[in-house]
């Protein structure tokens, strides 16, 4: 699996700028079959920082009804990432 193929897209959220405000964690949405080194490899290779924790939860998508259509949100992986003291990823700042 290539490095940009883990990692999807950064999770912008109302908990995670707290996260990463005082516990120095960012969170992901990374491929579902990837593990805990190969997301730390990619974080530390495409960011340049140091990981010093990874942790991963899998999401299940939501059953969601419109009438009588009854569909289903795709299931999905995500990824905690505690960041070395010290280094930081800037996303949307200035926004």
């Amino acid at each position: 699996m290539n490095t940009f193929d883990i990692i999807i897209k950064p999770l912008n959220t109302e908990k995670t700028t707290i996260q990463k405000e005082t516990l120095n964690q960012v969170s992901f949405e990374v491929a579902p079959k990837a593990n805990r080194i190969e997301i730390k490899k990619a974080v530390e290779k495409i960011f340049k920082v140091g990981v010093e924790d990874v942790r991963t939860v899998n999401v299940k998508g939501k059953v969601k009804q419109r009438g009588k259509i009854v569909g289903k949100r795709k299931d999905w992986k995500k990824a905690i990432v505690t960041l070395v003291p010290g280094s930081t990823i800037e996303f949307f700042e200035g926004v």
